[in-house]
C-alpha cells in the first residue's frame, strides 16, 4: 500500500461549479420560455370547426365559438360534448407547443429537475 495517496484529489470542485453554473442557466432559460409560453394562445375546433376554444399558455380557456347551426335545443348533448373536445384538443396543443419549448432548452431530457 502506497501512503500519502489518501481520497480523491481531482478536479471535481471546478466541473462542480461547472456544472452548477450550467443548471442555473438552465433554469434561467427555462423561466423565460414560461413567461413567453403564458402569453400564447392556441385554438383547437370539434365538429368540423362548429365549436371553436381558445386557450392561453397559462392552460385557461380564453374564448368559446360556436356557429349556429350546432346550437340545436334538442341536442344540447352534442354540443357539450363538442366543447369538452375542442377544449381538451386545445390543451393538448398547448401541452405539446409547452413541451417543445422546454426540450429545445433540455435537449429532451424531460423533466424531473428540481429546480
Amino acid at each position: 500500500m502506497a501512503k500519502g495517496r489518501g481520497g480523491y484529489q481531482g478536479g471535481m470542485p471546478g466541473n462542480m461549479n461547472n456544472l452548477m453554473k450550467q443548471a442555473q442557466r438552465m433554469q434561467r432559460q427555462m423561466e423565460e420560455a414560461s413567461k413567453e409560453l403564458e402569453e400564447k394562445e392556441v385554438t383547437a375546433t370539434a365538429g368540423g370547426g362548429t365549436v371553436e376554444v381558445t386557450v392561453s399558455g397559462k392552460k385557461e380557456v380564453l374564448k368559446v365559438k360556436l356557429s349556429e347551426e350546432v346550437v340545436d335545443p334538442d341536442d344540447i348533448e352534442m354540443l357539450e360534448d363538442l366543447i369538452v373536445a375542442a377544449t381538451n384538443e386545445a390543451l393538448r396543443k398547448m401541452e405539446d407547443l409547452s413541451q417543445e419549448s422546454m426540450n429545445k432548452i433540455t435537449g429532451g431530457l424531460g423533466g424531473g429537475f428540481p429546480f
